[in-house]
This record gives C-alpha cells, sequence and structure tokens, in this order.
C-alpha cells in the first residue's frame, strides 16, 4: 500500500554571502516566494516551505495550485526525495516516478539506442529490463532508423519521443508530474495521451503541479493551493480550483 504523510514539513536554502545586502535579501524574497531567516549561525536562509501537513493514501489525485515561487516544484522534489526536511517528518511507502525533466541523461552524442539505456538506467530499471522492452520503446517513439543516430541530429520533436517513451515505460506506485506532458505532432499526441491516461489510471498516488483548472478538475479529486511556501487551502479539488480561479458564473 503506498502512503504520504507529512507533519510540520519546512525546507529552508542557505544563502551564502548575503549577510548585509539588503537589496539582494529582498531581491530573493520576491524571486522565490520564500521567507527570509537566520538559521542558528547566524547564516541567511531561504525558507521554501513551511509547516506542511498533510497526508495521502492509495486512490489520492492531488492537484498543486499556486502561483510561480508558492514552492510547487519545491515539494515535488520533496517527494521525489531530491530534496529533505531541515524540519519536521514526511514519511513515504511506495516506488516512486517523476515525469519532471524527463530529457535528465540524455546525452547528444550518444545514439538514440544508448540513451534508452542511459535514461533507463536513471529511472532505475536494469539493463536486463530495458533489452526486455527495448522494441516496445523504439517503436512507440516512432524514431526507426534513427534510433542508431546520435541524438544531436535529431529535432526537437525526435528528441522528445525518445525521452517520452522510455520514460513513460515504468508503472510507479506513486507518480510525481510538473504539468500534463504533451509532446509530439498530432499523430503522436494522441499515442502520447492514451499512454498517459494509462500510466495515470496505473499508479496508486498521483501528484500534479498545473496552472490549468480544466487538467486539475478532470486528473484530481484533491487539490492544495500553496502560497509563498504554505498550505493557504487543502480540501477537494472543486472547493480549491473555485477558491483559487475563482468561480465560474
Amino acid at each position: 500500500m503506498a502512503y504520504i504523510e507529512f507533519n510540520n514539513v519546512c525546507v529552508d536554502f542557505p544563502i551564502y554571502n548575503a549577510n548585509g545586502r539588503s537589496l539582494k535579501k529582498r531581491l530573493l524574497q520576491v524571486a522565490t516566494g520564500g521567507q527570509l531567516g537566520a538559521d542558528q549561525n547566524g547564516h541567511v536562509v531561504v525558507r521554501a516551505l513551511e509547516g506542511l501537513s498533510f497526508s495521502l493514501k492509495d486512490g489520492d489525485r492531488l492537484g498543486l495550485l499556486g502561483h510561480n515561487g508558492a514552492g510547487k516544484t519545491t515539494l515535488l522534489r520533496l517527494l521525489s526525495r531530491v530534496y529533505v526536511p531541515s524540519a519536521g517528518t514526511a514519511h513515504i511507502q511506495g516506488e516512486i516516478g517523476s515525469l519532471i525533466a524527463i530529457s535528465l541523461g540524455i546525452d547528444p552524442e550518444a545514439t538514440g539506442r544508448e540513451n534508452i539505456f542511459l535514461r533507463g538506467g536513471l529511472l532505475g530499471l536494469s539493463k536486463a529490463e530495458i533489452t526486455q522492452r527495448l522494441d516496445e520503446i523504439i517503436e512507440f517513439s516512432e524514431l526507426g532508423d534513427f534510433v542508431n543516430m546520435p541524438v544531436r541530429t535529431y529535432s526537437t520533436g525526435m528528441h522528445l519521443r525518445l525521452a517520452f517513451a522510455v520514460s513513460t515505460i515504468l508503472r510507479p506506485e506513486i507518480l510525481l508530474m510538473d504539468e500534463w506532458l504533451s509532446v509530439g505532432d498530432e499523430g503522436f499526441k494522441h499515442k502520447a495521451e492514451e499512454r498517459m491516461q494509462e500510466l495515470v489510471q496505473s499508479t496508486h498516488i498521483l501528484v500534479i503541479a498545473s496552472h490549468s483548472k480544466e487538467l486539475i478538475l478532470r486528473t484530481c479529486n484533491r487539490a492544495i493551493w500553496l502560497e509563498h511556501g504554505k498550505i493557504r487551502m487543502d480540501s477537494d479539488a472543486v472547493t480549491v480550483c473555485n477558491a483559487y480561479f475563482g468561480e465560474q458564473p
């Protein structure tokens, strides 16, 4: 069973050589949406997330709302264990899959085929597992003979199709997304949409950050509105979306 439980979680980032620079402090506060303070040693810190308490269980589909700098991406990185809490406790049970930065690990000098193994390895797949699904990935990407060419020769669309085909073969218990993925031309977008729907339906817990009211209402049964690193509202998706976006007449 997958679950996520946060209790009064905070995330602080130290800012070095910032003491005495009032303008820099102000710019950092505006840019990050965080709160400037100082740790026990007097070092300047930005508090990106403060006092987050919530829990998710099997079947939850959570949408994250908030302005740029509100803490959505920081929370996703915390959930994916890229960051650890500076204070509070975060308990996460279940295999995690992330569709954030799907091109991470792609080497432009390596071939498409080689990059499938590189990207698959970063996703936690063994060489045997990748080999078993290699033909499926290549077929889905529609790269044809280009799969044996260096990725630097690819168009942007080809690059994204390769990254998407590899990144969506996993079926994790907890799926993290920063906006909905849509890649390729119209024909490939239809395939990509079907793959995304299948992936979301198979996962136990979904957490997706988005600026789209339609997407949150279509995909999620719950939403959290973040503001300056704090939870302003946590309720069902309809209630939070109406409060954040404003109710439609």
